[in-house]
């Protein structure tokens, strides 16, 4: 058994196959999951395994560059908002807007993993981009922009926010 590693062999799996791009979406426990979907089922009781515990550790486990959600997270529930900035901080990644019709309609069909929390957090669905780790792959060859934006953002400790 490996330490300090994600232990469930499906979900480890899932994050190993992401490119650049990929998107992993983390819901509620309620939320419509299409049924071709690669589907991951962590909830087994209200609030086990909550969504903030599978975004923070995600936020160690890989690179993301944008995290996607409802204003109604910033709006009416700012707890919840509080603690998806704190887990982004620094990490590089900006926060984007998609309503809870576009998660359903638009992402969740194109996500290459759908993460089911058991969360009755209200409005707790985030849409995760895969992004590259900037560092690594641009050693010899000054970086894109946007991986210098990102390094930026991290070295400064960054606050993510919805704007």
């Amino acid at each position: 058994m490996k330490p300090n590693c994600i232990l469930h062999p499906q979900l480890a799996h899932a994050l190993a196959t992401l490119g650049h791009g990929d998107i992993v979406l983390v819901t509620d426990a309620g939320f419509p999951i299409p049924a071709d979907a690669n589907r991951i089922d962590l909830g087994f009781y209200p609030g086990t395994v909550d969504v903030l515990e599978i975004l923070s550790v995600l936020s160690g486990e890989l690179c993301v560059e944008e995290v996607r959600f409802d204003t109604e997270v910033r709006d009416r529930n700012p707890k919840l908002y509080k603690s998806v900035q704190e887990i982004y901080t620094g990490s590089g990644a900006d926060f984007g807007i998609a309503n809870h019709a576009e998660l359903v309609a638009d992402i969740a069909p194109k996500a290459k993993v759908i993460i089911r929390s058991g969360s009755f957090n209200a409005y707790a669905n985030f849409a995760l981009t895969a992004a590259t780790d900037a560092n690594a792959w641009f050693t010899d060859i000054d970086p894109l922009p946007a991986y210098v934006e990102r390094r930026k953002r991290i070295e400064e400790q960054y606050v993510p926010s919805l704007k």
